[in-house]
Formats: C-alpha cells, structure tokens, sequence
C-alpha cells in the first residue's frame, strides 16, 4: 500500500510533469497552487453537459444554478457560514472587496475612523484608503512587532475609538506566515460598534475557519489558493448584506446573493471550486486519520488537520535547514513550537544576495519560487525591505514531500555559495 503522501501526490496530475527529465518543485504555493483531478473533472463537465447561463427554462441553466447552489451550500460549510445566501462568489478577492467599499459608503461620515494594518496584502489595504479619500475619512495603522511578527494589540487599544467604524485585518500573513488573533481583534473593535472585514486570502488553504466564532463581519478569501480556480470568495452576515446596497444594475436581483455580484457568474469556475471542495472531502474521508475524523465538524475540515500537520512538519523542516546557510534571515515565526501559530509560507533574505537573483537561480532548478513584496507594500515597508527587492519567499503545502524541502535548501546553499 502506498503511503499517502503518494496518494496526494496522484491526485494532482501537475506534479508528475517534467522538464528535461527534472521534476518541478513547486513552492510557488503562495500565490496559487496547483489543482486536483477534482477541479479539472468539475470544468470539463460543465463544460460539456451544462454550460448555459443562469434563469433558463431548460436543462443546461437548471443544472449551471443547480452547480451554483451546491458551491454556496459546501462554502458556507468551509467557513462555517449559516447560511448559504451569506456566500458570495466575484471576480477576485480584490475586485470584491473593492466593490464592498461601494457598498458601505452609507456606514461612514467624514472623520469617522477606518483601521488597517502594516502586516496585509494590498488587495485589504488600497480599497480601504481609496474609500478613506472619497469620504474624508481617517485612516488609522494597525503595527506589528518585527521582532515577533505579530501584531501589536496594545497598539490597538490604542486605536480603536468611539468613531471606529471598520477594521480590516489578515487572518495570516503572506509574507510572515503569521496566524493572528483575529478573535481578539474583532471583539475590541465590535466593544464600540465597528465592522470587522477579514482578509482570509492566505489562512484559508492552512487552517479551518469558523466566522460565527469568529464574530466577524466579512471576510474574504481565494479558491485559487486553496486548490481551486481564479475566483474570489466573500462571506458576510446576511443582516448586512441586506442592509447595505451596492452598486448594479437595475436588472440584477435584490435577493442574496445576487445583488451583489455583478453580471453573469463565472460558472465554470464555480463548478471547479465545487471540484475544490470535493477534494478537501476526500482528503478527510481517506487520508486523514480516524483521530482527525473524530475532531472535525465535517469531512472538509478533517482533510485540512492532515494538512496542517504536514505543513507544520515540511515548514519546520525548512526553517530548520535554511537557518544553517550562511547569511539567512527569516522572517517570520522560527521556534520549534511555533509551527501551529504560522502558515508554512516561509520568507527570507540572504546577506548580499538579491531576492529577485535567487528566485531566478532556484527557477533555473526547476524550483519555483517568488521574490518582491509580493503585494504586501506596508509590511515589507515596514521591515525596511523595500529597497532591496523584498524577500525570497517559499510555500511548501501538504503536496510537496521532504524530499523537495531538502534539495530547495541544497540548491540555496549552491546558489549563494
């Protein structure tokens, strides 16, 4: 029998293509990651039996809304959502966060108040200022700690006043791998009436979401991260869905979730999202242990404790090897015991070697890597990297094997060698 990282592996037909003869290394995870036979079966039968658009009187549409409806209902298990309605499916996490800045204009009166933070990806951030500039609105920044790569929550205390009206947070960073306490965030800024939006883009594919627990407003979060196609996923209470109106045409329902995604939905993304969230089910129904079966609320999230333990393993592995080269500054969470606080996404900086020059040598490897801020600005602003091309930043996730973890650290001793 073979073990089951090889039945993972399997499952995912990317990660038998070679180039030359040289296997891919694929540690690109970060910014998307490759796709299951799942996701691929899901498109091509959509694409061959039920293309249509939706609100059709024949099979084709009954079966594209039937798709759309069985999406919703699995994501709103992903995060714990209660209701299926609460799910809304758009272009890009980005584009739809940019939208619910439209959506929420009627919250806000000039003055009011609007955190961000130092630690988010762009796409939590640049929506949040562009509002702030169209309402006269103030922005107030959210540090972390370079020394920890955590939040500063008596920073917090700090910012968060009676004019507070909405915080946008990281659930993990893309750059440090850091998980936050986004619990302890939101409930501070829910004491005086503030909205919390949760940017779930890189916790997603790691851990297991609850947003009732939670006790957030929205969030936010990839399918293209977590196994999936390029589609945005964003979840929010339904009494604020209601409450709100965004921006569409006069055509476009006002039921939920319809009013607010804009125009035709991109089905056959959705069916591979379907594909997704299929695997993750078979992930928990035959590769996870009975132990994690027994811990877990839902098949789904069984799959994702087997994950978590493999990545915990593959990043201490990584850390552990690159803290042995020369010159290696990690930045991000290193301590044995800290692997459950982080997500596996790993960034580094080598003393007197070029992010953008390693990547480039690593991908000459058949290695794949990214380098930059990796959208991040403020945080890699913040740790005063801007003006030495970011971090060479690596993601092994539940896929890739020791083994690969191994000759990416043999490659880097190489390389700067």
């Amino acid at each position: 029998m073979s073990q089951p990282i090889d039945a993972v592996r399997a499952a995912f037909p990317s990660l038998a293509i070679t180039d030359g003869g040289r296997p891919r290394v694929y540690f690109d995870n970060p910014a998307g990651t490759q796709v299951p036979q799942q996701v691929i079966d899901r498109y091509t039968s959509y694409f061959t039996r039920s293309n249509a658009n939706s609100g059709g009187a024949f099979v084709t549409s009954r079966e594209t809304v039937a798709l759309a409806e069985a999406t919703r209902a699995k994501l709103a298990a992903f995060v714990n959502a209660a209701d299926p309605d609460e799910i809304v499916i758009g272009q890009s996490m980005t584009a739809l966060t940019f939208h619910m800045t439209r959506a929420l204009e009627k919250l806000f009166r000039p003055g009011d108040e609007i955190i961000v933070t130092r630690m988010d990806h762009d796409g939590n951030v640049t929506p949040w200022l562009k509002l702030a500039e169209r309402l006269n609105l103030e922005i107030r920044w959210l540090p972390f700690d370079p020394a920890t790569s955590r939040y500063d929550l008596t920073a917090l205390d700090r910012l968060v006043t009676p004019r507070t009206k909405l915080a946008a947070i990281n659930y993990a960073s893309n750059i440090t791998g850091t998980i936050n306490d986004v619990g302890a965030i939101v409930r501070r800024v829910k004491a005086v009436g503030g909205l919390t939006y949760i940017d779930a883009v890189q916790f997603a594919p790691h851990g297991i979401i609850d947003v009732q627990a939670l006790g957030c407003d929205f969030l936010v979060c990839s399918a293209y991260k977590f196994y999936g196609p390029h589609v945005g996923i964003l979840w929010g209470r339904r009494e604020l869905f209601e409450r709100f109106t965004p921006p569409k045409l006069r055509v476009s329902p006002e039921t939920l979730p319809s009013r607010y995604m804009l125009g035709t939905a991109p089905y056959e993304a959705i069916a591979g999202t379907l594909g997704a969230l299929e695997y993750y089910e078979w992930l928990g129904e035959t590769i996870a242990t009975p132990d994690q079966r027994a811990a877990s609320s839902n098949t789904m999230n069984a799959g994702k404790l087997w994950m978590q333990a493999q990545e915990e393993a593959l990043a201490k592995r990584l850390i552990d090897g690159l803290q042995k080269l020369k010159g290696v500054k990690i930045h991000g969470l290193t301590g044995a015991n800290e692997m459950a606080e982080r997500v596996s996404t790993v960034s580094l900086t080598i003393e007197g070697h070029d992010p953008e020059v390693l990547a480039t040598a690593l991908g000459d490897r058949n290695i794949f890597a990214w380098s930059g801020n990796n959208y991040a600005l403020d945080l890699i602003g913040w740790l005063g990297l801007a003006e030495s091309g970011g971090v060479l930043r690596l993601g092994p996730v539940h896929y890739n094997t020791v083994a690969e973890v191994d000759a990416t650290v043999a490659a880097l001793a190489e390389i700067i060698a």
